[in-house]
């Protein structure tokens, strides 16, 4: 990425989507970015290895949920584009589904719309997506997704980077509330029920560099699911490696502490 910030970006503050770029490999941050990342591998050097685990997970969840007859996805809070996006896992597989990606970073948007080549199938919108009203009004969505079928939504390593005034609560409710039966709901949280010294650094990297940064015990991530019946056995602690659509060759986290810092869970609407 040129040093030179797009209109409405601030690249003195960091970015948590960028921040993951910059794990991954890529080239579109910010010295800020950058020097932010750079603290964290500090005290969690399988940072790196954490952000490849984690674009492969997607692309198992994706994979999963095309098993089970979805077609259309919604994911949010995206992130920069990377291998293995949720469309091309999805395309992959069933060349006939559609995506959303929403995110409000105009970097990140800015990079999604360049890579889409059909609009008529994969769009990107920027949006806050705590905004669940307008993102699921908003015209881009409904010329893509029909919500009288069954969609998957991802919110894959998204809500950690939401503060509480946001009320996360309410605004996922209302992604549920839209769903038909026999959709599904895809979480992955960092918690807190194994906090370690390391984490607590982390969080106060986030923090002091303004970057919201909220990990949530697994009692509470768990309510982000309502009344959706969890895919056995749950919501697990780790990348999943228990579920059935697991990798069990993948190569997870170096560290058993570092996996166990995460919860991630799928859920499936059953009644309307």
């Amino acid at each position: 990425m040129t040093e030179r910030a797009p209109l409405g970006v601030d690249p003195r503050i960091p970015n948590a989507a960028r921040m993951y770029d910059y794990f991954l490999g890529g080239k579109d941050n910010f010295p800020a970015d950058r020097e932010l990342a750079e603290l964290v591998l500090g005290v969690l050097p399988e940072a790196r290895e954490g952000a490849l685990q984690n674009r492969l997970f997607i692309g198992r969840v994706v994979r999963y949920l095309i098993d089970q007859g979805v077609r259309q996805f919604l994911d949010l809070g995206s992130g920069l584009p990377a291998a293995e996006n949720v469309h091309e896992v999805a395309h992959r597989h069933a060349p006939d589904a559609r995506v959303v990606y929403v995110d409000i970073d105009p970097v990140v948007c800015s990079h999604g719309r360049a890579m889409l080549a059909d609009p008529e199938q994969v769009v990107m919108l920027q949006a806050d997506v705590c905004d669940a009203e307008r993102v699921l009004s908003h015209p881009d969505v409904r010329g893509v997704l029909d919500f009288s079928r069954p969609v998957g939504v991802l919110m894959m390593f998204l809500l950690h980077l939401v503060p509480e005034s946001a009320q996360p609560q309410r605004f996922v409710a209302a992604y549920r509330d839209a769903l038909a039966p026999g959709s599904f709901l895809a979480i992955s949280h960092l918690g807190t029920d194994h906090h370690t010294a390391r984490t607590q650094q982390i969080v106060d990297f986030y923090r002091q560099a303004g970057v919201p940064f909220t990990p949530r015990p697994g009692t509470e991530i768990a309510r982000f699911f309502g009344d959706f019946e969890l895919v056995g056995p749950g919501l697990v602690s780790g990348l999943g490696t228990e579920w059935p659509f697991a990798d069990p060759e993948a190569t997870m986290f170096l560290d058993e502490d570092v996996a166990r810092m995460g919860y991630a869970g799928i859920g499936r609407k059953v009644h309307t």
